[in-house]
Formats: C-alpha cells, sequence, structure tokens
C-alpha cells in the first residue's frame, strides 16, 4: 500500500526537520502537502493509492472496455437492447438495492453474456466515511442479492464514487475482491451536453482502456449510440473486465 509507505516518509522528514531545528512553519507546510495527497489518493483511483485497483488491460490489440455503474436502472433494458443490436458484451457494475428492484433486467444482464460486478448494496453518500465492518456488510449484502436474483458469484468490486481509503482497502481484502477502477471517466453524471461527453470519452479512447458510464439516463444512452458508431469506424473490439 503506497500509503504505508508516504506515512514514513513523512516521519522521516519530520525527524530531519527536528533535526535541523527548522521553523514551525515547515511542519505545517509538511502537514498540508501530506493531508493533500491522502485526499488526492483517496479519490483518485489510478493513483493506486490505498488499494492497487485495475485501471487498463495491457494489450496490443485495438480494444476498450464498457463498464457501467449505478444500474440496472429504467433505462438498461435500452442499453441492452443497443448492446445486443452491435453483438457487444459490457461489464455492469451493479447496485444491491438497485438489483431488487429491476430482478428481471438483472438477469437479463447476465443471460446476455455481460460480466456483472458489485458496486455495494446501497452506494452510500457516506461510503468514505464507513467503518471497515459497514463496508464489508456493504460488500457482502450485494452479492447475497447477486447470488439470489442472478445465481452467479462475481470477485469483481468497483469502488462507489471511486473512493477508497484503509477501511475501505480492508474490506476489499476481507471479501476477496478484486478492484476495478478506469482511466476514462465519461463524468456522465455531471456534465450535462452529451456532445462533451462524448468528446471527453473519445479523445481518451487507446487500446486497453476501460470507459466508466453509468446506464441511468437518456444522455448517456444517446452517447452510447454514437460511441459505438466511433468505435466501429476505428476499428475497436471491446473486452469485459473479467477477461484481463
Amino acid at each position: 500500500m503506497k500509503h504505508n509507505l508516504f506515512i514514513l516518509f513523512y516521519l522521516l522528514c519530520n525527524v530531519f526537520i527536528y533535526a535541523f531545528q527548522a521553523g514551525f512553519w515547515v511542519y505545517i507546510l509538511g502537514f498540508v502537502l501530506f493531508s493533500a495527497v491522502v485526499i488526492w489518493g483517496s479519490f483518485d483511483i489510478q493513483l493506486g493509492y490505498f488499494v492497487n485497483s485495475l485501471t487498463h488491460k495491457r494489450t496490443k490489440i485495438k480494444e476498450v472496455a464498457l463498464t457501467f455503474d449505478d444500474g440496472p436502472t429504467e433505462f438498461t433494458p435500452k442499453f441492452l437492447d443497443l448492446l445486443k443490436e452491435n453483438n457487444i458484451k459490457a461489464t455492469f457494475f451493479c447496485i444491491g438495492k438497485q438489483i431488487e428492484k429491476y430482478p428481471e433486467t438483472f438477469q437479463r444482464i447476465i443471460a446476455e453474456g455481460h460480466t456483472v460486478g458489485n458496486h455495494t448494496f446501497s452506494h452510500s453518500k457516506n461510503t468514505g466515511f464507513l467503518s471497515a465492518s459497514k463496508m464489508m456488510e456493504e460488500i457482502e449484502r450485494c452479492d447475497e442479492v447477486i447470488l439470489k436474483i442472478g445465481e452467479i458469484k462475481t470477485n469483481l468490486y468497483r469502488p462507489p464514487f471511486g473512493v477508497t481509503n484503509p477501511n475501505i482497502a480492508k474490506a476489499i481484502r476481507k471479501t476477496g475482491k478484486k478492484s476495478i477502477g478506469w482511466n476514462v471517466r465519461s463524468l456522465d453524471t455531471v456534465i450535462i451536453d452529451e456532445k462533451k461527453i462524448y468528446k471527453r470519452i473519445t479523445k481518451n479512447i487507446k487500446k486497453g482502456r476501460i470507459i466508466l458510464m453509468h446506464d441511468t439516463s437518456g444522455k448517456t444512452y444517446n452517447v452510447l449510440v454514437d460511441l459505438l458508431l466511433f468505435l466501429k469506424q476505428k476499428n475497436y473490439s471491446t473486452f469485459t473486465i473479467d477477461n484481463i
């Protein structure tokens, strides 16, 4: 864990600061920098600061992964129709309570050959503040729903909001999950303009990239329509996360 190494580095720096009798402001500056790195590491899953997450595939082939978070929802069937029409498989990181709300859609995701992953039971806005035991409960409850409704098990897990910290790292380790990140973030839940979302994704397309989207709106569906055309024109194929 990079966090432990950074703590050691920070402590050694403090020893040197003390040894050379630096001013108090140096301690303050060091603490501010330390805090900034920890916060950055918590929110940027690609850094692997607290958890080593899979964020890309090493490949020489022109292929990318389409991943969808926060479903299933009322919009998911349209996404599935589009993917089926184009003979494309994707990876869906599903929320437990959403699976309970749309069980037939979840079963369809599996039946049509897509990969599913755990995205916690409730996708709590307080994810970053939960204890390790609470995070384990969130992951395990989602696993139970996946097994009950989908009759499958998965070791794939994507942290809500991409947030990681020592408690989340412990929960992932204890539940035997494989943390999955991304290196192309669409920000489709934040950006309103479909064209801006499309440009944000396509300008970052490279071999082995993992694209993060959400099957939660008609807006993202429209972006996906254009994205699939783009991938076809550029001769890109797709892979699912379980095939890395």
